[in-house]
């Protein structure tokens, strides 16, 4: 059942707003105006996570998304979903179908100079999950559809947001046929990605910070990397490279080194990302591979965060915050993100409190969760190299079980990064100093 769209404290801002809708949605062609509890922008991950959990708890929801194929998927993308959002996963009933498409469950392991960062043999994390955007995208979109509640709108573009007095309160949209649609809802969600159209049209607070290096990466099919079905991540410091098994016994290459390395991959990305990843150490067998479908690349990877809420408004996956994607943490904090937005939320639909005290607590929430990781990510992203903490970490985390635990729930987002240096490094500097005292003993 859906929530009674005049919810208390909220029906003069409600009623006047789909008055104004219908006075402004012009005489176009096929122009209307509908009502829905939340209007979500963007049927990917983030959106139609947002949208599945709403709906479930009795909100009417619209789920709009510019693109008129229901099987559309991000194209340049690592594919890789963190251990820290497997929950939202097992929540949204998706993993097991996941699972069934033919997703691999796997951990990482990290190349470093000192040696491999091993996954710990009894971890306490749940794994992450590797399955591509191609079959992921069509199936979190699919559960959104059959979600009672949940009303699918592909082929729709947003292009303004209606407001009233000072908060948002529906958004207009245009199909390819420049009908005009409009969507009063006490709630817009902007789910529409790192470019979203929604964040700018809100004018909320946008930062950003520079990218120090540039991603190429490809899917192979052939020999089974030695890690499999692990991911791993050579941290070359400065550069890095990665080796991705997923779906369909393919594997995704991938390679993020400083720009100074650009002119070559220009000249021939395929040439480049093999010579690249089969010249690392202990290589994975890209020579031995072969290239299914194209080299994908994206040079400016500019870091951009936005304001998360305004009145009437929230920003959810990448319209929130677009990071650096070494860390292969998009998709996870995507749906973990909009799973916060939802259960943040969900009161003030229900007409329990004010929308605005469901809006600061998504805020905090998204601030607590994601706030560190961010801005650890900023600072490495500029194409550094590793600082000499990092260094004592990452060293130590090759042989002493203790901190390789703590850096695995760190690495798969688990932990935040205070946790992970309050914990650690005592733990490292001990390991390291009788490390560093054991030949003189005796």
């Amino acid at each position: 059942m859906a929530y009674p769209v005049h919810a208390e404290g909220a029906e003069g801002i409600i009623s006047d707003a789909a008055d104004h809708a219908s006075e402004s949605a012009g005489p176009g062609p096929g122009g209307r105006v509908d009502t829905y509890d939340v209007a979500v922008v963007g049927a990917s991950l983030a959106g139609c996570t947002t949208a599945i959990l709403l709906a479930r708890a009795g909100a009417r929801v619209a789920l709009v998304d510019k693109s008129p194929d229901a099987t559309a998927y991000k194209h340049i993308c690592t594919h890789f979903i963190q251990s820290s959002a497997v929950p939202t996963l097992e929540r949204l009933d998706l993993l097991e179908r996941m699972l069934e498409a033919g997703a691999l469950e796997s951990r990482a392991r990290l190349w470093t100079r000192w040696g491999w960062i091993e996954p710990p043999a009894k971890s306490s994390v749940p794994e992450g999950v590797n399955l591509r955007r191609e079959r992921l995208d069509p199936l979190i979109r699919e559960l959104a559809a059959e979600t009672a509640g949940v009303d699918l709108m592909l082929g729709h573009t947003v292009g303004e947001l209606v407001r009233e007095g000072g908060r948002v309160c529906g958004v207009r949209a245009r199909n390819s046929s420049g009908e005009t649609l409009e969507l009063s809802a006490r709630l817009v969600v902007g789910a529409d990605g790192r470019d979203s159209r929604v964040a700018r049209l809100a004018g909320v607070s946008r930062r950003t910070a520079p990218h120090g290096r540039f991603a190429y990466g490809a899917y192979f099919e052939g020999p089974r990397p030695a890690t499999y079905p692990d991911q791993a991540l050579w941290i070359l410091d400065p550069h890095m490279a990665a080796a991705f098994p997923t779906d369909g016994d393919l594997t995704l290459y991938a390679v993020m080194p400083t720009k100074d390395r650009l002119p070559e991959f220009k000249r021939d990305p395929e040439a480049a990302l093999r010579a690249f990843v089969g010249s690392i150490p202990e290589a994975p067998p890209i020579r031995d591979s072969r290239l299914v479908g194209e080299i994908k690349g994206k040079i400016d990877m500019t870091n951009v965060t936005h304001t998360p809420t305004a009145p009437g408004l929230a920003l959810t996956g990448d319209a929130a915050g677009a990071l650096d994607p070494l860390w292969g943490v998009g998709c996870g904090f995507a749906l973990q993100s909009a799973e916060w937005l939802a259960d943040s939320v969900a009161p003030a639909l229900r007409g329990a409190e004010p929308l605005e005290q469901g809006l600061e607590r998504y805020r905090r929430r998204h601030a607590r969760g994601l706030g560190g990781h961010t801005r650890t990510i900023l600072d490495y992203s500029s194409g550094r190299k590793l600082n000499a903490p990092e260094r004592l970490l990452f060293s130590t985390a090759t042989y002493d079980p203790r901190v390789g635990r703590i850096f695995e729930a760190f690495g798969s987002r688990n932990i935040g990064p205070v946790r992970m240096i309050a914990t650690a490094m005592p733990l490292a500097l001990i390991a390291n100093a009788r490390r560093t005292l054991r030949p003189s003993a005796g």
